[in-house]
Formats: C-alpha cells, structure tokens, sequence
C-alpha cells in the first residue's frame, strides 16, 4: 500500500506535523541531495510543503504519461525507471537511489514509470509550490543545475555502454557505476547491492537475463567478482576496470 504522511496546512505555510526527528535537518540523504545547499530556516520552508510517501516493493510511484504534478526526493530505496516503447516493448532507462530528485523535467507529462524495487521512501512536493522556492532561491536553482548535469552524464554513459561494447564489458562497466553511486551515498563497500536483479541488469544493458547471468557466471569463475545473495563483491577492481574501459 503507497502511504502518505506528513500534510501540511498550506494556507499557512505551517507545518502541523512539526516533525521533530526524520525531518529535512535530520534527512539522512540531505547531504547529497538538492537540499544540501538550503540553511535550516529555508529547509523548515521547504518541509513545510513536503508530503512522505512509502512504498512496497513493486508499487508504482508515477507512471509514464501522467501529468507531472509532483517532484520526488528519493530518501531510501531503489526505483526503476522504465519506458514503454510503441512496439510494447520496456527499456530500462535507470536507476533512482537515494538522494536522487525525480520529475524535475520541463515536460508537462512523466517520459518514464518509476517502480519501488523494495521498500522505498520519497519525499514529495507539489510541482508549482516547488517551483516557487527554487525561484526564489538562486543557490538552489545552481544546485538542480548541477543535478541536471549529473544526470546528463549518466544518459551520456548510458548511451555509451549500449554501444559497441561487449556483453562483458558492459557487465563490468555496470558494476563500476553502480559501485560508485552507492559509495556517494555513503555505502562504500567490495560489495555492491543488486536491488534490480538480473532481468532488471539485463533489460538495463539491452541483453537477456541468460547472457547477463553468463557473464556475471563468467567473471565470478575469473576470481574477479564473487556472486553474493543479493548481490556480487567486487574482488579485482584493476581487472575489472580495464574491462570496462575496453
């Protein structure tokens, strides 16, 4: 069941919830979000008009041709963006993790569905009054700049790996970058979280769930990642890395 919390009475501009813990100071992704360039007294305004939303693992956040009427932070979890192609075929266009803004496109409607592959929780802001802050406040609007870019980078990355790469080297050139998102959040471990499975992987990089599940199979019998339950550990970096830079 998607759950909402946290309304606030906006004719006011108060808070009513007043949260006094797992609010915007104590967010543990403010650091690496957006927000991370607003003082205290302009993240209470911000708080003040931001809705929690939990998810369960396979619920829908927003869907492909939705009006886009909200923006999401992502506080903890892992979504999956998708696209449905004219054909009815799905192309896995990413990943969102925490600190992770969505909807922040002009478009008026979602390119993409985003679906919880666990729990997930987000916090989410009327598109407009959102707008309106960020219009008000130019070190924010650097910041979603700044965010924008980074995006970029990743679809450029994405487009990349679709390439002309083999299906190692796009297995290997996944696991690095995921390996590095998760280490901006903090998670710096050998060992790095699958949350979207091999079909998810597979659908991501434009392969079958059998050739990813090869590949993966492939490196683990190379001493150069061990498969793990949920996951793989990353044994030989230097290896790995010059795979994906092929």
């Amino acid at each position: 069941m998607l759950v909402e919390t946290g309304s606030c009475e906006r004719a006011a501009h108060v808070c009513r919830h007043r949260r006094s813990e797992n609010g915007c100071a104590d967010c543990k992704v403010r650091l690496i979000s957006v927000c991370s360039v607003l003082a205290l007294t302009e993240l209470e305004e911000l708080e003040a008009l931001s809705h929690h939303l939990t998810l369960g693992k396979g619920q829908t956040l927003f869907r492909q041709g939705e009006p886009a009427n909200s923006v999401f932070n992502v506080i903890e979890g892992t979504l999956r963006l998708t696209r449905l192609l004219p054909d009815g075929r799905r192309q896995v266009m990413g990943f969102a993790l925490p600190g992770d803004f969505l909807g922040l496109a002009l478009q008026e409607h979602y390119s993409v569905s985003a679906e919880a592959l666990d729990p997930v929780r987000t916090c989410r802001f009327e598109r407009q009054d959102f707008a309106t802050v960020v219009e008000a406040k130019p070190h924010l609007l650097k910041s979603l700049y700044e965010r924008a870019g980074h995006e970029l980078t990743l679809a450029q990355d994405q487009l990349l790996l679709l390439g002309r790469r083999t299906a190692e080297e796009k297995v290997a050139a996944f696991l690095l970058s995921l390996r590095a998102r998760f280490a901006r959040i903090g998670h710096n471990s050998v060992t790095v979280e699958l949350p979207m499975g091999r079909q998810g992987m597979a659908d991501h990089l434009g392969m079958t769930m059998e050739t990813a599940s090869r590949m993966m199979s492939r490196l683990d019998r190379a001493h150069i990642i061990l498969l793990v339950p949920g996951g793989v550990r990353l044994l030989d970096l230097d290896r790995l890395e010059r795979l994906a830079a092929s």
